[in-house]
Protein backbone atom coordinates (compact mmCIF):
# COMPACT_ATOMS: atom_id res chain seq x y z
CA UNK A 1 0.00 0.00 0.00
CA UNK A 2 1.65 2.94 -0.74
CA UNK A 3 2.21 6.04 1.87
CA UNK A 4 0.45 9.09 1.79
CA UNK A 5 2.58 12.06 1.37
CA UNK A 6 1.74 15.45 1.27
CA UNK A 7 3.96 19.29 1.79
CA UNK A 8 2.39 22.63 3.27
CA UNK A 9 4.70 25.82 4.65
CA UNK A 10 2.94 25.58 8.35
CA UNK A 11 1.68 22.56 9.61
CA UNK A 12 0.45 22.90 12.85
CA UNK A 13 -0.52 20.15 15.67
CA UNK A 14 -3.26 20.81 18.09
CA UNK A 15 -6.31 23.09 17.21
CA UNK A 16 -6.65 24.72 20.83
CA UNK A 17 -6.76 28.69 21.12
CA UNK A 18 -3.18 28.74 20.55
CA UNK A 19 -3.34 26.39 17.44
CA UNK A 20 -6.18 28.66 16.15
CA UNK A 21 -4.50 31.85 16.46
CA UNK A 22 -1.56 30.80 14.62
CA UNK A 23 -3.27 29.18 11.75
CA UNK A 24 -5.62 32.43 11.58
CA UNK A 25 -2.93 34.95 11.37
CA UNK A 26 -0.67 32.50 8.98
CA UNK A 27 -3.61 31.76 6.67
CA UNK A 28 -4.32 35.96 6.34
CA UNK A 29 -1.01 36.16 5.22
CA UNK A 30 -0.77 33.56 2.41
CA UNK A 31 0.60 30.62 4.39
CA UNK A 32 -0.23 27.31 3.18
CA UNK A 33 -1.29 26.23 6.30
CA UNK A 34 -2.09 22.76 7.51
CA UNK A 35 -4.08 22.32 10.88
CA UNK A 36 -4.87 18.91 12.68
CA UNK A 37 -6.52 17.71 15.34
CA UNK A 38 -7.20 14.66 17.36
CA UNK A 39 -10.57 14.86 18.39
CA UNK A 40 -13.78 15.44 15.87
CA UNK A 41 -14.23 19.55 16.94
CA UNK A 42 -11.58 22.61 17.21
CA UNK A 43 -11.15 24.33 20.30
CA UNK A 44 -9.93 21.96 22.64
CA UNK A 45 -11.24 22.79 26.26
CA UNK A 46 -12.59 26.15 25.23
CA UNK A 47 -15.53 24.12 23.86
CA UNK A 48 -19.66 23.90 24.25
CA UNK A 49 -21.22 20.96 23.84
CA UNK A 50 -25.24 20.00 24.06
CA UNK A 51 -26.94 17.50 25.88
CA UNK A 52 -30.88 17.10 26.57
CA UNK A 53 -31.39 20.51 25.43
CA UNK A 54 -28.93 21.95 27.43
CA UNK A 55 -25.49 23.98 26.30
CA UNK A 56 -22.60 23.05 28.44
CA UNK A 57 -19.37 24.16 28.62
CA UNK A 58 -16.32 21.72 28.78
CA UNK A 59 -13.49 23.72 30.08
CA UNK A 60 -13.57 27.10 30.88
CA UNK A 61 -16.82 29.20 32.01
CA UNK A 62 -16.26 32.28 31.08
CA UNK A 63 -13.32 34.50 28.83
CA UNK A 64 -11.20 37.38 30.32
CA UNK A 65 -10.60 39.86 27.59
CA UNK A 66 -7.24 40.66 29.35
CA UNK A 67 -6.66 43.09 26.43
CA UNK A 68 -6.31 40.56 24.23
CA UNK A 69 -10.03 39.04 23.01
CA UNK A 70 -11.47 42.06 22.19
CA UNK A 71 -8.57 43.06 20.39
CA UNK A 72 -7.60 40.07 18.53
CA UNK A 73 -11.30 39.63 16.86
CA UNK A 74 -11.59 43.06 16.08
CA UNK A 75 -7.86 42.57 14.28
CA UNK A 76 -8.96 39.25 12.38
CA UNK A 77 -12.42 40.81 11.73
CA UNK A 78 -14.38 38.27 13.31
CA UNK A 79 -17.68 39.14 14.62
CA UNK A 80 -19.14 37.88 18.02
CA UNK A 81 -21.49 39.13 20.91
CA UNK A 82 -19.71 38.70 24.08
CA UNK A 83 -21.75 39.16 27.16
CA UNK A 84 -20.84 40.32 30.18
CA UNK A 85 -20.02 37.66 32.55
CA UNK A 86 -20.47 38.94 36.28
CA UNK A 87 -19.31 37.40 39.57
CA UNK A 88 -20.26 36.09 42.12
CA UNK A 89 -18.37 35.43 45.83
CA UNK A 90 -20.59 32.87 48.29
CA UNK A 91 -19.02 31.82 51.53
CA UNK A 92 -21.91 29.96 53.74
CA UNK A 93 -25.30 31.13 53.29
CA UNK A 94 -24.25 34.56 52.15
CA UNK A 95 -23.43 35.48 48.23
CA UNK A 96 -22.01 38.41 47.04
CA UNK A 97 -21.93 39.94 43.73
CA UNK A 98 -18.46 41.18 42.17
CA UNK A 99 -19.72 42.64 39.60
CA UNK A 100 -18.82 46.23 40.55
CA UNK A 101 -15.87 48.25 42.50
CA UNK A 102 -17.78 47.98 45.75
CA UNK A 103 -17.79 44.17 45.89
CA UNK A 104 -14.01 44.08 47.13
CA UNK A 105 -15.98 46.53 50.15
CA UNK A 106 -18.58 43.68 50.61
CA UNK A 107 -16.20 40.90 50.36
CA UNK A 108 -14.46 42.61 53.28
CA UNK A 109 -17.21 43.18 55.27
CA UNK A 110 -18.58 39.62 54.82
CA UNK A 111 -15.09 38.03 55.91
CA UNK A 112 -14.81 40.87 59.09
CA UNK A 113 -18.28 38.96 59.75
CA UNK A 114 -16.75 34.99 59.80
CA UNK A 115 -13.38 36.31 61.46
CA UNK A 116 -13.74 39.09 63.71
CA UNK A 117 -11.18 38.45 65.69
CA UNK A 118 -8.78 38.90 62.60
CA UNK A 119 -10.52 42.42 61.45
CA UNK A 120 -6.63 43.72 60.87
CA UNK A 121 -5.47 40.99 59.07
CA UNK A 122 -8.40 41.30 56.53
CA UNK A 123 -7.67 44.94 56.06
CA UNK A 124 -4.00 43.79 54.75
CA UNK A 125 -5.50 41.33 52.51
CA UNK A 126 -8.15 43.72 51.28
CA UNK A 127 -5.20 46.46 50.79
CA UNK A 128 -2.95 44.01 48.86
CA UNK A 129 -5.69 43.13 46.49
CA UNK A 130 -6.46 47.06 45.96
CA UNK A 131 -3.21 46.87 45.09
CA UNK A 132 -2.71 43.90 42.82
CA UNK A 133 -5.65 45.24 40.92
CA UNK A 134 -4.62 48.77 40.33
CA UNK A 135 -1.17 47.02 38.28
CA UNK A 136 -3.76 44.54 36.68
CA UNK A 137 -6.00 47.76 35.23
CA UNK A 138 -2.26 48.86 33.57
CA UNK A 139 -1.73 45.45 32.66
CA UNK A 140 -4.87 43.83 31.36
CA UNK A 141 -6.98 46.94 30.99
CA UNK A 142 -4.80 48.26 27.88
CA UNK A 143 -5.60 46.84 24.10
CA UNK A 144 -2.23 44.83 23.69
CA UNK A 145 -0.41 46.46 21.25
CA UNK A 146 0.33 43.53 18.91
CA UNK A 147 -2.76 43.73 17.43
CA UNK A 148 -2.43 47.21 16.17
CA UNK A 149 -1.41 48.41 12.66
CA UNK A 150 1.23 50.92 13.83
CA UNK A 151 1.75 51.99 10.01
CA UNK A 152 -2.01 52.64 9.51
CA UNK A 153 -2.19 54.13 12.94
CA UNK A 154 0.85 56.31 14.01
CA UNK A 155 -0.90 58.78 16.25
CA UNK A 156 -1.28 55.77 18.37
CA UNK A 157 1.85 55.39 19.17
CA UNK A 158 2.53 58.66 20.31
CA UNK A 159 -0.94 59.25 22.06
CA UNK A 160 -1.61 55.57 23.94
CA UNK A 161 1.09 53.36 23.35
CA UNK A 162 4.37 55.58 24.44
CA UNK A 163 2.08 57.06 27.45
CA UNK A 164 0.88 53.55 28.58
CA UNK A 165 4.56 51.44 28.06
CA UNK A 166 6.33 53.30 30.84
CA UNK A 167 3.58 51.89 33.60
CA UNK A 168 3.48 48.94 31.86
CA UNK A 169 7.05 48.28 32.31
CA UNK A 170 6.54 49.10 36.04
CA UNK A 171 3.79 47.37 36.59
CA UNK A 172 5.28 44.11 35.16
CA UNK A 173 8.25 44.71 37.35
CA UNK A 174 5.91 45.08 40.55
CA UNK A 175 4.01 41.63 39.39
CA UNK A 176 7.73 39.94 39.04
CA UNK A 177 8.39 40.90 42.92
CA UNK A 178 5.43 38.79 43.35
CA UNK A 179 6.24 35.62 42.26
CA UNK A 180 6.12 33.63 45.66
CA UNK A 181 3.08 31.17 46.53
CA UNK A 182 0.10 32.86 47.34
CA UNK A 183 -0.20 30.61 50.22
CA UNK A 184 3.59 31.60 51.70
CA UNK A 185 2.30 35.08 50.76
CA UNK A 186 -0.74 35.26 53.11
CA UNK A 187 0.88 33.75 55.85
CA UNK A 188 3.17 37.06 56.58
CA UNK A 189 -0.60 39.05 56.44
CA UNK A 190 -2.49 36.79 58.73
CA UNK A 191 -2.23 33.57 61.23
CA UNK A 192 -6.09 32.36 60.52
CA UNK A 193 -5.42 29.59 58.68
CA UNK A 194 -8.75 29.22 58.05
CA UNK A 195 -9.24 33.01 56.59
CA UNK A 196 -6.27 32.52 54.29
CA UNK A 197 -8.19 29.24 53.06
CA UNK A 198 -10.87 31.14 52.16
CA UNK A 199 -8.93 33.60 50.09
CA UNK A 200 -6.54 31.28 48.32
CA UNK A 201 -7.94 27.69 48.02
CA UNK A 202 -9.67 28.28 45.20
CA UNK A 203 -6.25 28.96 43.31
CA UNK A 204 -4.10 26.41 42.21
CA UNK A 205 -1.33 25.26 44.49
CA UNK A 206 1.56 27.51 44.63
CA UNK A 207 -0.36 29.78 42.02
CA UNK A 208 2.02 33.21 41.79
CA UNK A 209 0.54 35.59 44.70
CA UNK A 210 0.19 38.29 42.08
CA UNK A 211 -1.59 36.14 39.84
CA UNK A 212 -3.73 34.58 42.26
CA UNK A 213 -5.47 38.25 44.07
CA UNK A 214 -5.35 39.37 40.26
CA UNK A 215 -7.96 37.25 39.64
CA UNK A 216 -10.07 40.15 41.68
CA UNK A 217 -9.63 42.28 38.58
CA UNK A 218 -10.20 39.37 36.14
CA UNK A 219 -13.56 39.09 37.66
CA UNK A 220 -14.73 42.22 36.38
CA UNK A 221 -13.15 41.36 33.30
CA UNK A 222 -14.73 38.32 32.28
CA UNK A 223 -17.16 37.86 28.72
CA UNK A 224 -19.31 35.12 28.10
CA UNK A 225 -19.78 34.47 24.33
CA UNK A 226 -23.33 34.35 23.03
CA UNK A 227 -23.99 30.41 22.36
CA UNK A 228 -21.31 28.99 25.03
CA UNK A 229 -17.76 30.07 25.32
CA UNK A 230 -16.92 27.05 22.13
CA UNK A 231 -18.33 29.82 19.84
CA UNK A 232 -14.55 31.61 20.27
CA UNK A 233 -13.19 28.65 18.94
CA UNK A 234 -15.75 28.02 16.24
CA UNK A 235 -15.42 31.52 15.06
CA UNK A 236 -11.42 31.53 14.88
CA UNK A 237 -12.03 27.96 13.10
CA UNK A 238 -14.17 29.89 10.51
CA UNK A 239 -11.63 32.81 9.92
CA UNK A 240 -8.89 30.24 9.28
CA UNK A 241 -10.97 28.44 6.57
CA UNK A 242 -12.35 31.47 4.85
CA UNK A 243 -8.49 32.81 4.76
CA UNK A 244 -7.27 29.69 2.92
CA UNK A 245 -6.47 27.50 5.50
CA UNK A 246 -6.66 23.90 5.86
CA UNK A 247 -8.28 21.88 9.09
CA UNK A 248 -8.19 17.77 9.05
CA UNK A 249 -9.45 16.97 12.33
CA UNK A 250 -9.70 13.49 13.55
CA UNK A 251 -6.02 12.99 13.12
CA UNK A 252 -3.34 12.87 15.58
CA UNK A 253 0.71 13.57 14.87
CA UNK A 254 2.56 10.50 16.51
CA UNK A 255 5.60 11.15 14.76
CA UNK A 256 8.00 14.34 14.22
CA UNK A 257 11.63 13.68 12.50
CA UNK A 258 13.01 17.26 13.60
CA UNK A 259 16.06 16.41 10.54
CA UNK A 260 13.76 15.29 7.79
CA UNK A 261 11.29 18.27 8.66
CA UNK A 262 8.49 15.50 8.87
CA UNK A 263 5.38 14.61 10.58
CA UNK A 264 3.61 11.19 10.40
CA UNK A 265 -0.03 10.48 11.76
CA UNK A 266 -1.60 7.70 13.11
CA UNK A 267 -2.59 6.46 9.77
CA UNK A 268 0.43 6.45 8.43
CA UNK A 269 -0.01 10.02 6.17
CA UNK A 270 3.61 11.98 6.00
CA UNK A 271 3.69 15.59 5.86
CA UNK A 272 6.53 17.62 5.19
CA UNK A 273 6.76 20.62 6.67
CA UNK A 274 8.99 23.99 6.08
CA UNK A 275 7.97 25.22 9.76
CA UNK A 276 5.95 23.10 12.52
CA UNK A 277 3.99 25.07 15.05
CA UNK A 278 3.80 22.56 18.26
CA UNK A 279 0.20 23.76 20.33
CA UNK A 280 -0.83 20.11 21.55
CA UNK A 281 0.62 18.43 24.91
CA UNK A 282 4.15 18.98 24.74
CA UNK A 283 5.50 15.64 26.31
CA UNK A 284 3.72 14.15 23.58
CA UNK A 285 6.00 15.72 21.25
CA UNK A 286 9.28 14.82 22.89
CA UNK A 287 8.10 11.27 23.52
CA UNK A 288 7.05 10.96 19.50
CA UNK A 289 10.89 12.95 18.47
CA UNK A 290 12.64 10.42 15.92
CA UNK A 291 16.40 11.89 16.73
CA UNK A 292 18.08 9.99 13.87
CA UNK A 293 20.06 12.45 10.97
CA UNK A 294 20.63 14.90 13.79
CA UNK A 295 24.31 16.11 14.85
CA UNK A 296 25.36 15.15 18.71
CA UNK A 297 25.12 18.91 19.64
CA UNK A 298 21.38 19.35 17.97
CA UNK A 299 20.74 15.82 19.94
CA UNK A 300 22.06 16.95 22.74
CA UNK A 301 20.01 20.28 23.48
CA UNK A 302 16.98 18.77 22.56
CA UNK A 303 17.48 15.42 25.07
CA UNK A 304 18.20 18.10 27.54
CA UNK A 305 15.03 19.73 26.85
CA UNK A 306 13.01 16.77 26.80
CA UNK A 307 14.32 16.21 30.35
CA UNK A 308 12.98 18.85 31.68
CA UNK A 309 9.95 18.71 30.31
CA UNK A 310 9.55 14.99 31.46
CA UNK A 311 10.42 16.13 34.90
CA UNK A 312 7.72 18.76 35.07
CA UNK A 313 4.15 17.78 35.94
CA UNK A 314 0.30 19.22 35.06
CA UNK A 315 -0.93 21.62 36.83
CA UNK A 316 -3.98 20.77 39.25
CA UNK A 317 -7.00 19.17 37.70
CA UNK A 318 -10.78 19.43 37.76
CA UNK A 319 -14.12 17.48 38.86
CA UNK A 320 -16.85 18.82 37.09
CA UNK A 321 -20.37 17.53 37.42
CA UNK A 322 -23.58 19.03 35.00
CA UNK A 323 -26.58 19.02 35.73
CA UNK A 324 -29.97 19.88 34.24
CA UNK A 325 -32.52 21.11 37.37
CA UNK A 326 -36.12 21.24 36.52
CA UNK A 327 -36.51 25.37 37.40
CA UNK A 328 -36.47 27.53 35.74
CA UNK A 329 -33.22 30.68 35.25
CA UNK A 330 -34.98 32.99 37.66
CA UNK A 331 -35.16 30.77 40.72
CA UNK A 332 -31.30 31.11 40.32
CA UNK A 333 -31.13 34.63 39.32
CA UNK A 334 -32.49 35.16 42.60
CA UNK A 335 -29.31 34.00 44.25
CA UNK A 336 -26.72 34.60 41.93
CA UNK A 337 -24.91 35.64 38.88
CA UNK A 338 -24.20 33.44 36.67
CA UNK A 339 -20.59 32.39 37.81
CA UNK A 340 -20.38 31.88 41.05
CA UNK A 341 -17.23 30.91 43.17
CA UNK A 342 -18.80 28.83 46.42
CA UNK A 343 -17.40 27.94 49.41
CA UNK A 344 -19.32 25.82 51.93
CA UNK A 345 -17.68 26.57 55.03
CA UNK A 346 -15.48 29.23 56.60
CA UNK A 347 -13.17 26.96 58.13
CA UNK A 348 -11.29 26.02 54.81
CA UNK A 349 -9.37 23.36 53.69
CA UNK A 350 -6.29 23.14 56.25
CA UNK A 351 -4.37 20.32 55.17
CA UNK A 352 -7.37 18.21 53.69
CA UNK A 353 -5.67 18.55 49.94
CA UNK A 354 -2.14 18.88 51.28
CA UNK A 355 -0.98 16.24 53.89
CA UNK A 356 -3.97 13.99 54.49
CA UNK A 357 -4.18 13.86 50.39
CA UNK A 358 -0.54 13.17 50.40
CA UNK A 359 -1.46 10.11 53.19
CA UNK A 360 -4.04 8.65 50.62
CA UNK A 361 -1.61 9.05 47.91
CA UNK A 362 1.31 6.91 49.24
CA UNK A 363 -0.77 3.90 50.18
CA UNK A 364 -1.00 3.53 46.43
CA UNK A 365 -3.72 0.85 45.36
CA UNK A 366 -3.64 -0.34 48.73
CA UNK A 367 -5.69 2.64 50.40
CA UNK A 368 -9.15 1.56 51.60
CA UNK A 369 -12.31 2.68 49.86
CA UNK A 370 -13.94 4.01 53.14
CA UNK A 371 -10.63 5.87 53.83
CA UNK A 372 -10.96 7.53 50.36
CA UNK A 373 -14.88 7.73 50.63
CA UNK A 374 -14.20 9.80 53.63
CA UNK A 375 -11.56 12.16 52.28
CA UNK A 376 -14.17 12.97 49.59
CA UNK A 377 -16.63 13.74 51.89
CA UNK A 378 -14.61 15.81 54.16
CA UNK A 379 -12.85 17.63 50.71
CA UNK A 380 -16.43 18.28 49.33
CA UNK A 381 -17.80 20.05 52.53
CA UNK A 382 -14.73 22.31 52.79
CA UNK A 383 -13.43 23.05 49.30
CA UNK A 384 -14.43 25.79 46.87
CA UNK A 385 -16.73 25.06 44.03
CA UNK A 386 -16.79 27.05 40.56
CA UNK A 387 -20.57 27.40 39.52
CA UNK A 388 -21.54 27.95 36.31
CA UNK A 389 -24.91 28.94 34.88
CA UNK A 390 -25.07 29.17 31.12
CA UNK A 391 -28.34 30.10 30.59
CA UNK A 392 -28.14 33.34 33.09
CA UNK A 393 -26.39 34.71 30.63
CA UNK A 394 -27.80 33.63 27.35
CA UNK A 395 -31.33 32.13 27.86
CA UNK A 396 -31.01 30.19 24.99
CA UNK A 397 -28.85 27.85 26.79
CA UNK A 398 -31.22 25.96 28.49
CA UNK A 399 -35.12 24.73 27.33
CA UNK A 400 -37.59 26.89 28.83
CA UNK A 401 -38.46 26.36 32.03
CA UNK A 402 -34.91 24.53 32.95
CA UNK A 403 -31.48 25.49 34.10
CA UNK A 404 -28.04 24.02 33.11
CA UNK A 405 -25.49 23.69 36.12
CA UNK A 406 -21.82 23.13 35.61
CA UNK A 407 -20.21 22.11 38.96
CA UNK A 408 -16.37 21.96 39.40
CA UNK A 409 -13.55 21.89 41.61
CA UNK A 410 -10.15 21.34 42.27
CA UNK A 411 -9.03 17.49 42.48
CA UNK A 412 -5.84 15.35 42.44
CA UNK A 413 -5.08 13.68 39.08
CA UNK A 414 -2.95 11.30 40.94
CA UNK A 415 -5.98 10.20 43.34
CA UNK A 416 -7.65 9.77 40.38
CA UNK A 417 -5.35 8.18 38.94
CA UNK A 418 -5.16 5.51 41.79
CA UNK A 419 -9.04 5.12 42.20
CA UNK A 420 -8.72 3.73 38.51
CA UNK A 421 -5.65 1.48 38.85
CA UNK A 422 -7.53 -0.29 41.95
CA UNK A 423 -10.54 -0.96 39.66
CA UNK A 424 -13.47 1.28 41.52
CA UNK A 425 -13.40 4.52 39.21
CA UNK A 426 -17.18 5.07 37.72
CA UNK A 427 -17.58 4.03 41.29
CA UNK A 428 -15.77 6.90 42.98
CA UNK A 429 -17.22 9.14 40.26
CA UNK A 430 -20.28 8.91 41.69
CA UNK A 431 -19.51 9.27 45.25
CA UNK A 432 -17.97 12.63 44.24
CA UNK A 433 -21.36 13.46 42.17
CA UNK A 434 -23.41 12.30 45.31
CA UNK A 435 -21.48 14.69 47.94
CA UNK A 436 -21.32 17.56 45.96
CA UNK A 437 -25.07 17.56 44.99
CA UNK A 438 -25.75 17.00 48.80
CA UNK A 439 -23.49 20.23 49.58
CA UNK A 440 -25.18 22.00 47.03
CA UNK A 441 -28.40 20.85 47.88
CA UNK A 442 -27.86 22.27 51.58
CA UNK A 443 -26.38 25.86 50.28
CA UNK A 444 -27.34 27.82 48.59
CA UNK A 445 -29.41 25.88 45.92
CA UNK A 446 -32.04 24.09 48.50
CA UNK A 447 -34.45 21.08 46.82
CA UNK A 448 -31.64 20.67 44.01
CA UNK A 449 -31.47 17.05 44.64
CA UNK A 450 -35.07 16.56 44.10
CA UNK A 451 -35.44 18.87 40.63
CA UNK A 452 -32.48 17.28 38.43
CA UNK A 453 -33.33 15.54 35.72
CA UNK A 454 -29.99 15.08 34.50
CA UNK A 455 -26.59 14.65 35.90
CA UNK A 456 -22.75 13.85 34.57
CA UNK A 457 -19.36 14.02 34.85
CA UNK A 458 -16.45 14.27 33.70
CA UNK A 459 -12.95 13.82 35.91
CA UNK A 460 -8.73 14.39 35.35
CA UNK A 461 -8.64 11.34 33.90
CA UNK A 462 -11.37 12.25 31.05
CA UNK A 463 -9.48 15.57 30.18
CA UNK A 464 -6.24 13.36 30.00
CA UNK A 465 -7.91 11.03 27.52
CA UNK A 466 -10.37 13.51 25.51
CA UNK A 467 -7.80 16.06 24.77
CA UNK A 468 -4.25 14.39 25.41
CA UNK A 469 -3.23 16.71 28.79
CA UNK A 470 -0.66 15.37 30.59
CA UNK A 471 -1.98 14.49 34.10
CA UNK A 472 -5.20 16.38 33.32
CA UNK A 473 -3.93 19.57 33.67
CA UNK A 474 -6.23 22.28 32.34
CA UNK A 475 -3.91 25.66 32.53
CA UNK A 476 -0.18 23.78 31.43
CA UNK A 477 2.43 23.15 34.20
CA UNK A 478 1.95 22.91 37.97
CA UNK A 479 3.73 26.15 40.28
CA UNK A 480 4.85 23.25 42.65
CA UNK A 481 7.84 22.35 40.65
CA UNK A 482 9.85 23.77 38.22
CA UNK A 483 8.66 23.33 34.70
CA UNK A 484 10.51 23.96 31.18
CA UNK A 485 7.60 27.33 30.26
CA UNK A 486 8.69 30.99 30.14
CA UNK A 487 7.14 32.89 33.02
CA UNK A 488 8.39 36.46 32.54
CA UNK A 489 5.42 38.30 30.72
CA UNK A 490 8.16 40.22 28.96
CA UNK A 491 9.95 37.25 27.80
CA UNK A 492 6.34 36.05 26.19
CA UNK A 493 8.05 35.97 22.45
CA UNK A 494 10.48 33.36 23.82
CA UNK A 495 8.19 31.15 24.99
CA UNK A 496 7.64 29.77 21.53
CA UNK A 497 11.16 28.71 20.43
CA UNK A 498 12.23 25.46 20.58
CA UNK A 499 15.80 23.36 20.60
CA UNK A 500 15.19 21.98 17.36
CA UNK A 501 14.88 23.80 13.69
CA UNK A 502 12.28 24.79 12.12
CA UNK A 503 9.99 23.89 15.32
CA UNK A 504 8.22 26.15 17.62
CA UNK A 505 5.74 25.89 20.41
CA UNK A 506 2.80 27.68 21.34
CA UNK A 507 -0.19 26.82 24.08
CA UNK A 508 -0.59 26.36 27.67
CA UNK A 509 2.78 24.56 27.77
CA UNK A 510 4.74 27.11 26.66
CA UNK A 511 3.62 29.88 29.00
CA UNK A 512 2.97 29.69 32.86
CA UNK A 513 0.98 30.56 34.26
CA UNK A 514 -1.42 29.69 31.53
CA UNK A 515 -4.88 30.95 30.28
CA UNK A 516 -6.68 31.66 27.07
CA UNK A 517 -5.06 35.34 26.70
CA UNK A 518 -1.58 33.70 27.20
CA UNK A 519 -2.70 30.82 24.43
CA UNK A 520 -3.51 33.66 21.72
CA UNK A 521 -0.37 35.53 22.48
CA UNK A 522 1.60 32.52 22.27
CA UNK A 523 -0.13 31.29 18.86
CA UNK A 524 0.24 35.19 17.87
CA UNK A 525 4.08 35.10 18.35
CA UNK A 526 4.49 32.11 16.81
CA UNK A 527 3.54 33.00 13.39
CA UNK A 528 5.33 36.39 14.12
CA UNK A 529 8.36 34.48 14.34
CA UNK A 530 7.59 32.43 10.95
CA UNK A 531 6.77 35.96 9.30
CA UNK A 532 9.71 37.08 10.99
CA UNK A 533 12.39 34.63 9.48
CA UNK A 534 10.69 34.67 5.77
CA UNK A 535 10.72 38.14 5.62
CA UNK A 536 7.05 37.83 4.96
CA UNK A 537 4.25 40.65 6.55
Amino acid sequence: MAVSERHCQVLIAGAGLAGLSAAAYLSRAGYSVLLVEKNENCGGLLNSFRRDGFVFDAGARSIENAGVIRPMLHDLGIELELLESPVSIGIESKILGMDSKNGIEEYRKHLESLYPGNMADIRRIIRAIHGVMREMRVIYGFDNPVFKNFRTDTKYIVKELLPWLGRFLLAVYRMNRMDEPIERYLERLTTNRSLADIVDQHFFKNTPSFFALGYFFVYLDYLYPKGGTGKLSEKLSRKVLESGGEILLKTEITSVSPSKNTATDGNGTIYRYDKLIWCADLKALYRNLELDGLGDEATRRIEAESSRVFAGHGGDSVFTVYMGVDRPPADFAATTNGHLFYTPSREGLGETHRSELGQLLSAGKTVSKERVRTWVEKYCALTTYEISIPSLRDPSLSPEGKTGLIVSFLLSYDLVRSVFDAGWYEEFKTLVEDCIVRVLDQAPFPGLKDRLSLRFSSSPLSIERVYGNSEGGITGWTFEQPSPAVHDLLKIPESVLTPMKDILQAGQWAYSPAGIPTAILTGWYAADAIKASRGKS
